[in-house]
């Protein structure tokens, strides 16, 4: 029983520890910073949230259009006006092959990136593009999900927390959550790529009919080619599903065990 118990205590924490690193320390401490630099409030972004999303910046997408000297710094990056994204991990990444876009300067397309908490990539150059089609920009979608994800992310840790600590069948049930954390972002990328494929505007220059754009692999879109793949993000999720699902697991074989011992 008691080693069952520590199984799921430790799969729980390994779970709950990617979730952290990944995505709620950087959801939280970097929430608004784009919105508030957009929106020319950058001295109301506290000193921490700098630090943290230069931290976290390393290693992800920076358009080709950032100055060199500005990469990695935020308070560069804003003083540049250069485009900024959301620092949590990338979970599906899509590009766009373009006839106007030379391959020496986008060798796989025009890459964006999807996040629980916004964008990152060349934003700009994709909204660009889906203007020319009649579509709605990026931002358009999920906005007020995006606005609780830091939220959501930081109840989904508070469970495991709880499931850590504490012995319920209802946490068994909030501990589905996690478990489904990938089935839920594919569901809402889904359905928000399905909205602005059926959502197409007449000032378009090009004239296309509605479509489902796609969700996973190479796809046409009037002249452009698209890919759309998972990316780092998602196989962090797909890492806490399991070991979510082996504390669940674990924490019944210590119930059943506890129940024969008794």
């Amino acid at each position: 029983m008691k080693n069952s118990l520590v199984k799921s205590r430790i799969f729980t924490l390994i779970a709950l520890g990617i979730l952290l690193y990944w995505f709620v320390i950087p959801a939280v401490l970097t929430h608004n910073v784009v919105e508030l630099a957009r929106i020319g409030k950058a001295d109301e972004i506290p000193a921490i949230s700098y630090k943290v999303w230069n931290y976290y910046q390393k290693g992800q997408y920076v358009s080709n259009s950032t100055p060199k000297d500005a990469v990695g710094d935020l308070k560069k990056m804003i003083e540049e006006d250069a485009e900024l994204s959301v620092v949590t991990a990338p979970i599906w990444y899509v590009a766009l092959e373009a006839p106007n876009y030379p391959k020496e300067t986008f060798p796989e397309g025009i890459p964006v990136y999807y996040h629980f908490d916004g964008f990152s990539g060349d934003v700009h150059e994709m909204n660009t593009i889906n203007h020319y089609i009649g579509m709605d920009p990026m931002e358009r979608g999920a906005p007020y999900l995006r606005a609780l994800a830091p939220y959501a992310l930081v109840f989904v840790a508070l469970v495991m927390v709880y499931y850590i600590l504490y012995d319920s069948k209802i946490l068994d049930i909030l501990m589905l959550i996690p478990v489904f954390l990938p089935v839920i972002f594919l569901g809402f990328y889904a359905y928000w790529l399905y909205w602005f494929g059926h959502h197409m505007h007449s000032w378009g220059a090009f004239k296309i009919k509605p479509f489902m754009p796609t969700v996973f692999g190479d796809g046409k879109v009037a002249q452009f080619t698209t890919h759309s793949y998972p990316t780092t993000g998602f196989w962090l999720l797909l890492a806490i599903s399991f070991f979510s699902l082996l504390a669940i697991i674990s924490k019944r074989k210590a119930r059943k065990a506890a129940k024969s011992e008794a």
